[in-house]
């Protein structure tokens, strides 16, 4: 059994990268505070010392664990520095790791920052420093002294930053930060769970590959399941992928496959995947291999396909290996060895089992959360690791199992696993199975045939109903390895799990389906209900009719037998007939977009029902059955766009959870009087004008009440008498925009709400969330008290029209997003220099002259301002150095911008409507990370300096976007662009208003382009030769009044949409019948194009839009060539008729 007595696992080796030591009243809530989130905002793990915390006399063992395990040391000596002993300690331990090190030349670095205090007083201990000390020797014996003293001596002379008074912060913590990012890159040891031990296997499966050879070909990975193959890809891929053009790694292939128009749904994977489009809709597999053909295989490629089973067939997906560039590289990763034989392959890696010690590491990372056992528990491993016998999967299963158990459970658990035949690892995945009670073995079959990727909240439901105790079965799941959760809500499980638990149900009878607890394979489902074969062993049972042609009709007689049935999901199917008497156990009835929908319902065990997408009407009666299911807890109706009342829910008094989103026509009362168990309520999108609640204290359980976009004419009563009400979600309601919002209660913790008045948020301590919309006509003024709200995390102010709003005194400093929009009196902001958490700022439509404080939002990634008509300074922006992205539109006076060179992070940026912005520098900085750049209707701006030295340097980018706009109203100062020559990854070129630009250069370099446009630049007579751009798939030129002829179109055999509108000088068009792609043509306005040639001949072509003139020329010319061809065989025909007729005359 499990011990109580098991100590708390010491701190992982490695944990944390940065040790900071400070003294806290000089510098906790400034500089070492702004350290710290500078360093942890750059996924830097640095650890903080909460001096106020400490108890004793000396420091603990895991503080001393963590300085000798940290890579940098980092001690802030301020003017009270030395008055704690605690932070001498901690400095001698520093100082003794360091030397074990070899003095700098060992993995550890000692960085001092001097805070308003001279170095030499540090060194020699001298003025604060000596005073204190004197006080340290009247209780301090003389060898701590002395120890103390020389290790201020030796720090002291170290090199490291002197911070003055006048000095601002934002510059030196960029300093700090480069110096520990540097000495990180050449130390840093990667140990996650994932990677121990996997180089041997990453360099054999690059060396297979072959990046240097020229000759297309596969390489696959094969190794049985929980070996490592998906992890071994994965490495590979992020190694090697900067060697080609274009790369995608495809998960689960072999059940993507399994799938109805599965080889189409991969297609579209590998597609969108390696041309980087969000959606890829090829609609058969031919036309897949052909837009393949076309776009893909003249690049040099790197395609992963992970996990792929035998049936798995190339040519059907991919056409010929032969198509692709010699330099193309295919991963395969599999299970089943034939697989790689039918593909005719010999590059093959066989991963084995992992090393002894690396088997031992990771196994200890999961038992004990450090790299080895404790003594006593190291004889235990060893038999762990002969059993698991090198399986990586199997070692962190058994691991998670054992952690926190004492060795009698280990000794249990040992006999178990040496009871398994084979090593095989579904068996050993099994023992971790089998050691789970019976309620959390349902709980994990369940998520393992049914719901992968669903949201917890309706699963959670039917276990409570059930018994099942969810909220302890799922810790323990999560615990063990067995199920994930990720931040949204959704369950997740390794495919060696789900396997584990399906082949478990599959057991429970091997020849017949019908006869296990649960269904989730259509052809199995619909044989069962056909043949009316269920039988009281179905518990759960999922049929999905969408990739039918034809919709299933099922009446009560196909679920008569299923008497146990606790679970029934049925999506885009019919259901008819009279159900009275039949599922007797439902708890979780699911029908989504079903047509049809029996009306005579009595499941008096039901729990949950969701009829989303259905389209019930008011009138449907089979509300009068599920009134009278007492138990029922959750009604879900989502877009049911028929529905025009609301359903009469009032029976139902034991609801928790009500939702009734995006029913846009349904109006009416909502009766929740004496559901005192309700604790979500959601009414988005809808017209309910009225909640009828009774006692409002009733509602005690309620945490989520939500009305965004509602019809309620007035607030639901006494909202302030829900002592559990956490989130509150009101805007652009009807209520909102016309009445002052009550009394809120003070438990909310997330408020989103529009009001005529600005609401009492003092008494909401335990908020983290504020969205306030103002709706009134007279301008709010924001309480200055708000900086009480200590744990407010999202701050967003907006208005539904422009309105004045002032705001005094300061923002919470826990604040990490500040958003505030159309508040056009605003013109300054108050305390944003105390914001050290601040990550995201955005301001649209406001007052402001200049943003004081910006350049102390030292941790800030996010910034945008737009519609800022007097802004005339961006002071500061040039040390935000973690900035990712930058914003700045529509900011009239703005004459120029701060240095850039510093924003090495800067990913994103976009100048717009700046028309007195003459000057940007510093863009050469952002070569390794920009991957948007929009500038434009910015007249005064001529050039961009280093825009050419960027664009060299865009190699490894994936994604590019250049916008250069100059403003409607004013002609462009721009003449000439830059060559483009050097943006090879350059994928959307978008030129518009360019009204002086005569001509361009350098398109053939751009070798990825995919879209051109060319909007309004009227000068420019004639376009570079488009024949280069291989990868161009749409073209769009719009209003070039001078453009003569557009040179290269017959050459551009990926081309797809091709428009040319009012260019009124266009003369000559090439022939377009080579274009095979073309499936959008538009040509219209162009007064002097006489002619389009070869429109007949695109095959592919879905939209057409010419000119009268060119579709009755076309079409002329069509019946002319039919004719032709007729008259041809016609004459043909005639002549051997002729000739017959002269050879049997001759005889």
């Amino acid at each position: 059994m499990r011990s109580s007595s098991m100590p708390d696992p010491p701190l992982t080796t490695g944990e944390y990268e940065v040790f900071l030591s400070f003294r806290g009243p000089d510098v906790r809530q400034t500089f070492a505070d702004c350290l710290y989130h500078f360093l942890i905002h750059s996924k830097i793990r640095t650890f903080r010392d909460e001096e106020e915390l400490r108890k004793g006399e000396e420091i603990a063992p895991s503080l001393v664990q963590a300085i000798s395990e940290s890579k940098i040391l980092i001690p802030i000596f301020s003017q009270n520095y030395a008055s704690s002993k605690w932070c001498l300690q901690e400095l001698a331990k520093m100082v003794e790791c360091w030397k074990k090190q070899g003095k700098g030349g060992g993995r550890t670095t000692i960085l001092p920052i001097f805070y308003l205090v001279d170095p030499r007083d540090v060194r020699h201990q001298e003025g604060a420093y000596e005073e204190a000390f004197r006080r340290h020797s009247l209780k301090q014996d003389q060898q701590t002294i002395k120890q103390w003293k020389e290790a201020l001596l030796e720090v002291g002379k170290m090199k490291g930053w002197h911070v003055a008074g006048s000095d601002g912060h934002g510059a030196i913590l960029e300093q700090i930060f480069v110096k520990v990012d540097s000495l990180l890159r050449t130390n840093y040891t990667l140990l996650t769970d994932e990677l121990v031990g996997i180089d041997v296997h990453v360099n054999k499966v690059v060396q297979l590959l072959n990046l240097d050879a020229a000759s297309e070909m596969i390489v696959g990975i094969h190794g049985m399941g929980g070996i490592g193959k998906t992890t071994i890809a994965k490495t590979v891929f992020n190694k090697v992928c900067t060697h080609f053009d274009r790369c995608c790694f495809i998960e689960d292939v072999r059940e993507t496959l399994l799938k109805a128009d599965g080889v189409v749904v991969l297609q579209n994977k590998i597609i969108s995947g390696v041309l980087r489009y969000d959606h890829c809709n090829v609609n058969n597999a031919s036309e897949g291999i052909h837009m393949m053909v076309d776009r893909i295989c003249k690049h040099r490629v790197l395609i992963v396909l992970d996990d792929v089973d035998a049936k798995f067939e190339f040519d059907k997906i991919f056409g010929k290996l032969g198509n692709f560039s010699s330099k193309s590289r295919f991963i395969i990763t599999t299970r089943d060895k034939r697989a790689l034989e039918l593909l005719q392959t010999d590059k093959l890696h066989e991963p084995g089992g992992m090393s002894h010690d690396h088997s031992l590491q990771l196994l200890s990372k999961h038992a004990f959360k450090m790299d080895n056992p404790p003594n006593e528990y190291t004889a235990l491993a060893e038999k762990f690791l002969k059993v698991a016998a090198g399986l990586p999967l199997a070692l962190k299963v058994v691991g998670s199992l054992l952690f926190r158990t004492d060795t009698n459970f280990w000794r249990a658990k040992l006999k178990e696993l040496k009871e398994v035949p084979t090593v095989e690892v579904q068996q050993i995945l099994r023992i971790s199975y089998n050691e789970l009670t019976p309620n959390e073995k349902q709980i994990f079959l369940d998520i393992a045939c049914v719901f992968i990727g669903d949201y917890k909240e309706v699963p959670f439901y039917m276990w409570s109903s059930c018994d099942f105790n969810p909220e302890i079965g799922m810790r323990t799941l999560v615990n063990r390895s067995l199920v994930r959760i990720d931040e949204e809500g959704q369950f997740g499980m390794h495919d060696h799990l789900r396997d584990l638990g399906r082949a478990i149900v599959n057991e429970e009878d091997v020849q017949n389906p019908c006869k296990r607890s649960r269904i989730w394979s259509n052809e199995n489902a619909l044989d069962m209900l056909a043949n009316r074969e269920g039988g009281d062993q179905v518990e759960v049972l999922r049929v999905d009719m969408r990739k039918n042609e034809a919709r299933h009709e099922f009446t009560e007689k196909e679920f008569k037998n299923l008497s146990r049935l606790r679970y029934l999901e049925v999506n885009y199917g019919r259901l008819s007939g009279d159900f009275k008497e039949v599922l007797p156990s439902l708890c979780c009835l699911r029908l989504h977009s079903c047509d049809s929908i029996p009306t005579d319902l009595h499941l008096k065990k039901l729990v949950i029902l969701d009829l989303s997408f259905c389209p019930i009407k008011e009138g449907w009666r089979g509300w009068q059955g599920i009134q009278k299911a007492k138990k029922l807890k959750v009604v879900i109706l989502l877009e049911c766009h028929d529905i025009r009342r609301v359903p009469d829910l009032s029976p139902c008094t034991s609801l928790e959870l009500i939702k009734l989103l995006s029913c846009y026509k349904m109006k009416g009362d909502l009766h929740i009087a004496g559901f005192k168990n309700l604790r979500v309520l959601s009414l988005r999108s809808t017209q309910i004008a009225k909640i009828i609640t009774g006692d409002m204290e009733m509602l005690e359980n309620l945490l989520e009440f939500s009305a965004e976009d509602a019809g309620l004419t007035e607030w639901p009563a006494s909202l302030s008498r829900l002592p559990c009400l956490e989130i509150l979600k009101m805007t652009s309601s009807s209520c909102t925009k016309k009445r002052e919002a009550p009394l809120l209660p003070t438990s909310l913790k997330q408020l989103s709400l529009s009001s005529p008045s600005v609401p009492n948020l003092m008494q909401l301590v335990e908020l983290e969330e504020l969205k306030f919309e103002w709706c009134g006509e007279a301008g709010p003024e924001i309480p200055a008290e708000i900086w009480r709200l200590s744990k407010l995390r999202t701050l967003e102010i907006s208005s539904a029209s422009p309105v004045f709003v002032t705001m005094e005194g300061s923002l919470p400093s826990s604040l990490t997003s500040l958003q505030i929009h159309f508040c056009v009196a605003l013109e300054k902001l108050p305390g944003l220099a105390n914001l050290t958490n601040l990550t995201e700022l955005r301001l649209v439509k406001v007052g402001v002259s200049e943003i004081c404080g910006l350049g102390e939002l030292a941790v800030l990634t996010t910034l945008e301002v737009r519609n800022a008509p007097r802004l005339s300074s961006l002071d500061g922006l040039e040390n935000l150095v973690l900035l990712m992205k930058l914003t700045v539109s529509n900011c009239g006076v703005l004459p120029k911008l701060p240095d850039l060179v510093k924003l090495i992070k800067l990913q994103a940026l976009e100048i717009q409507e700046c028309q007195l912005l003459s000057e940007m520098q510093g863009m050469m900085a952002m070569k390794e990370s920009l991957s948007h750049l929009d500038i434009g209707r910015c007249p005064s701006l001529d050039c961009i300096e280093g825009f050419e030295s960027l664009a060299s340097s865009l190699e490894t980018l994936s994604w590019w976007e250049l916008k250069m706009q100059p403003p409607d109203e004013t002609c462009s100062s721009i003449r000439e662009l830059p060559s483009l020559s050097r943006l090879k990854n350059l994928q959307r070129l978008q030129l518009t208003l360019c009204t002086k630009l005569t001509h361009i250069t350098g398109f053939e370099g751009l070798q990825s382009l995919q879209e051109l446009f060319v909007y309004h630049c009227w000068s420019i007579a004639e376009l570079p030769d488009l024949s280069s751009l291989h990868d161009l798939w749409g073209l769009y030129i719009f209003r070039c009044n001078k453009l003569t002829e557009v040179k290269g179109l017959r050459g551009l055999e990926s081309l797809g949409n091709l428009s040319i509108t009012d260019c009124r000088s266009m003369k000559d068009l090439e022939d377009l019948s080579k274009l095979s792609n073309l499936r959008e043509l538009r040509i219209t306005g162009c007064r002097m194009l006489t002619e389009v040639k070869g429109v007949e001949r695109l095959m592919l072509l879905r939209v057409l839009k010419l000119d009268l003139r060119f579709r009755v020329r076309s079409l002329l010319k069509s019946v002319a060539r039919y004719v032709t061809r007729l008259i041809t065989r016609f004459l043909g025909l005639l002549l051997i008729l002729v000739l017959l007729l002269f050879i049997f005359n001759s005889q």
